[in-house]
């Protein structure tokens, strides 16, 4: 198959999860105001997409390995159609919160499907480019989950909008079925592999998690990727709607705005360990910057609206990084091991991504009047940005302790 054509099948499928995911930040305030959600019920549905996934990420890996990508994915695409169906007819919180969960269940095979993938047809300095590329595309999701979301809202309704994600939800499962003959290059003249025993797929679960360079990893993979999610999947749109009055319409300007920069930033970051011979130092690198953009967000009351835009879009473009955890991650493991690991790892992601919302929820929640229709005040916006600071800053000072992987022999160390 040409790396063309796989990277973008892999790319329509994380384009669904992506938007899938960060769907609710734009439409939150209509949520609100249809289902009556309070501040903690938005926090809780915007992270129990992720709360799913920790649930059913091992299971996830096993079957990766033992029945193959092609056909879990095509198994979970339907549940993520239902959900996305659920989502449209959602009438209060509860219901909200469930159409959340199934299409998290639905979606949880579609990242580490395309990592995977690309683990297989691409090694070494090579990893790290198609995953910058398979994740770019992504951001599509994000993209069309600002802008055009607030816009289709706007003019047929946020449910008529979920309708219309089910259908394309569908026909990226369907283009991933009909593309996907072949999980490795080269395996069309090879007998197909035999099966491991499922006993001997589950010890393996265990070796993985004996990994050496392991725990460092997962520490920063915890916060990382919860820090662009939490931001821009879920308060982005409130904030900037409860601070600085923006509208629908606006709110999705910005929102494209931040993706774009996250998807130039994914592009930028994914070639830098094979320039520079080092993912840890990139991480740091970037970690730091994230950090500080953070730590302007949470002590400057009152910025400006440009200023605020402006910290935000930066936000997307320095947290771009995470592409380089994931080879690095994928560097500790085998290919026998491959599923088990990278789901192992996604586990430690989707954890962070479904705790932050949550935890954010209930940082507002407390700073929030107790009254029927009251929004954040501005204060507590900046403490969670706060809260989300000292959370990555907590993952950087746990994988700075841990070794390097450069993508060549002679890297620049630990």
């Amino acid at each position: 198959m040409p790396a063309g054509r796989l990277i973008a099948v892999l790319a329509a499928l994380t384009v669904v999860s992506q938007f899938h995911r960060s769907s609710l930040g734009v439409i939150a305030p209509e949520l609100v105001d249809a289902l009556g959600l309070s501040p903690r019920g938005l926090g809780l549905a915007g992270g129990m997409f992720f709360v799913v996934l920790i649930v059913v990420q091992l299971p996830v890996g096993v079957m990766l390995d033992w029945i193959g990508p092609r056909r879990l994915v095509a198994g979970l695409t339907g549940i993520a159609v239902a959900g996305s169906l659920l989502t449209a007819a959602a009438t209060d919180e509860a219901s909200l919160i469930l159409a959340r969960a199934v299409v998290g269940l639905g979606c949880a095979a579609h990242f580490m499907t395309a990592v995977l993938m690309c683990s297989r047809w691409f090694s070494g300095a090579r990893l790290g480019t198609a995953l910058s590329r398979v994740f770019a595309l992504s951001q599509l999701g994000n993209l069309l989950a600002g802008w055009p979301l607030a816009a289709l809202a706007g003019l047929a309704g946020w449910r008529t909008a979920f309708v219309l994600a089910a259908f394309a939800t569908a026909a990226a499962g369907a283009a991933f079925w009909l593309a996907i003959r072949h999980e490795r290059p080269g395996s069309a003249d090879a007998p197909p592999p035999v099966p491991e025993p499922l006993r001997a797929v589950l010890r393996g679960v265990g070796e993985v998690l004996r990994a050496p360079g392991l725990a460092p990893v997962i520490a920063i993979q915890t916060v990382a990727y919860a820090v662009v999610s939490t931001v821009l999947g879920l308060w982005a749109g409130p904030y900037l709607h409860d601070v600085h009055g923006l509208d629908g319409g606006e709110r999705g300007l910005v929102l494209a705005a931040m993706t774009v920069a996250q998807v130039v930033g994914v592009l930028v970051v994914g070639p830098l360990d094979a320039r520079f011979n080092t993912r840890k130092r990139v991480v740091l690198a970037g970690g730091a910057l994230t950090l500080a953009t953070l730590a302007a967000l949470a002590a400057w009351p009152h910025p400006p609206t440009a200023v605020a835009i402006g910290l935000l879009v930066a936000l997307c473009a320095v947290a771009s990084y995470g592409v380089t955890i994931v080879a690095h991650g994928r560097s500790l493991f085998p290919d026998r091991l491959l599923g088990r690991g990278m789901t192992t790892l996604n586990l430690a992601q989707v954890v962070g991504a479904s705790v932050m919302p949550v935890l954010t929820g209930a940082v507002a929640a407390t700073l929030t009047a107790d009254v029927p229709g009251a929004v954040p005040p501005e204060g507590a916006y900046r403490a969670m940005f706060g809260v989300i600071g000292a959370c990555l800053a907590a993952g950087l000072a746990l994988y700075a302790r841990g070794p390097d992987a450069p993508p060549r022999p002679g890297g620049a160390g630990g």
